[in-house]
């Protein structure tokens, strides 16, 4: 599940695509794995079950993440087309980049590639790990 959170995250700020409503993720073999909702700068998720599970506020170019507690679990930055992701002490975990195709690739800490996420015609978008195997999708 966090790894959509991931994605709902990186496709907000990398790609500047706009959720409203719900946006639903799934796993590899297409089960549901859980939900999103977006209502104004917070993003909801939720398990498969309807059960909160964090949330995510935007304030210009860093969105903080939450726990279903509402304690802060991390932060991330964007700069152009990068995306800076820290953990809840400030250090660094990973950064995103998109490019020109609107790919994006996540690297961690180190710069090591560990996935990628493409978005098709129909607007879903498949998540691969750094293989280049599907992992999931969400639409």
């Amino acid at each position: 599940m966090k790894k959509f959170l991931t994605l709902i995250l990186v496709l907000v700020f990398c790609s500047n695509i706009a959720f409203a409503g719900s946006v639903n993720s799934y796993d590899k073999y297409g089960s549901k794995t859980g939900s999103y909702r977006t209502n104004g700068s917070t993003t909801t998720s939720y398990d498969k079950y309807g059960a909160k599970t964090g949330s995510y506020k935007t304030r210009g170019n860093t969105t903080t993440s939450y726990d279903k507690y509402g304690a802060k679990t991390g932060t991330y930055k964007k700069n152009g087309n990068t995306t800076t992701q820290y953990d809840k002490y400030g250090a660094k975990v990973g950064t995103y980049k998109t490019n020109s195709n609107g790919v994006t690739t996540s690297y961690d800490k180190y710069g090591r590639k560990t996935g990628s996420y493409k978005t098709d015609s129909s607007g879903r978008t498949v998540k691969y790990n750094k293989y280049g195997q599907k992992t999931g999708s969400y639409r």
